[in-house]
């Protein structure tokens, strides 16, 4: 595996700090799942989970998706690989899934993340999303979050896989 991640900067303001995390754990995301196969990236690897890398991949692109998007932009949720907002349909379909369109679609929606995160005045502007008022630095952070939880899974994952470990 090829480490090119940035690592975060040690001092600087509030919106270089989150967003420099934030990308360092989509990056740590990619890493892991870097030189395998389609058919590794679909394996369901620690039984009886049913996660795969690729699971955690289009399950990423529909987080992005849906905190962002409607927090920053006021759009409704709508699943990515689901028209009915069945969140288990990211890691159910993944055996059948196109791998190059889940990382297309997932790179696109943290694009489209980025993009949101630069137009916002500050880290205090709010949104609203499922029932409640959510702040950017909330959402930011909470991404932080959900992507370090995965991860751990993705650990585990790639070392049944092949033996690799690490960051």
């Amino acid at each position: 595996m090829t480490d090119e991640r940035v690592d975060p900067p040690f001092e600087a303001d509030e919106r270089v700090t989150l967003t420099a995390f934030l990308d360092y754990e989509r990056a740590t995301l990619e890493l892991k799942c870097e030189g395998l196969s389609d058919a590794q990236l679909r394996e369901r690897a620690v039984p009886p989970s049913a996660m795969s890398l690729l699971g955690l991949v289009r399950h990423m692109a529909e987080v992005e998706r849906n905190w962002f998007r409607p927090v920053l932009g006021g759009e409704e949720m709508s699943g990515i690989f689901s028209p009915d907002l069945d969140w288990e349909a990211a890691w159910r379909d993944a055996d059948t899934a196109d791998v190059a369109e889940a990382f297309r679609v997932w790179h696109a929606e943290c694009d489209h993340v980025r993009a949101l995160v630069a137009a916002a005045p500050s880290f205090d502007v709010r949104g609203f999303r499922g029932g409640a008022w959510f702040s950017l630095r909330w959402v930011v952070t909470h991404m932080i979050e959900e992507y370090a939880r995965h991860l751990g899974h993705a650990d585990l994952l790639r070392e049944r896989l092949d033996g690799s470990t690490g960051e």
